[in-house]
């Protein structure tokens, strides 16, 4: 599919420099690149707007747990134990 598409000058100088600086071999890698980190990033919003809304669920369902010093003290003591064991670290709680 072919299409056209008008850019700014600035967007078009930055597409040029990536292209000159060989990253890219030309105008369209550059522009696919981009299409599908948007797509990834939509991707992950989506996964955190659904894990977002088990959490929600859960306490409107009363499974919540206060939040307090302590709380997080003993989950920091669980997540310390279970890296020092070698457990496997779910991607859903890291940065």
């Amino acid at each position: 599919m072919t299409m056209h598409v008008n850019l700014s000058d600035e967007m078009e100088s930055f597409i040029r420099s990536k292209v000159a600086g060989g990253f890219y071999g030309n105008a369209t890698e550059v522009i696919r690149d981009a299409v599908r980190r948007m797509q990834a990033e939509e991707a992950r919003v989506a996964a955190w707007q659904a894990a977002i809304k088990v959490g929600e669920d859960q306490l409107t369902a009363g499974h919540g747990v206060p939040y307090t010093p302590d709380t997080m003290k003993k989950l920091q003591k669980r997540a310390a134990a279970a890296v020092a064991s070698g457990k496997k670290l779910n991607p859903d709680v890291l940065p």
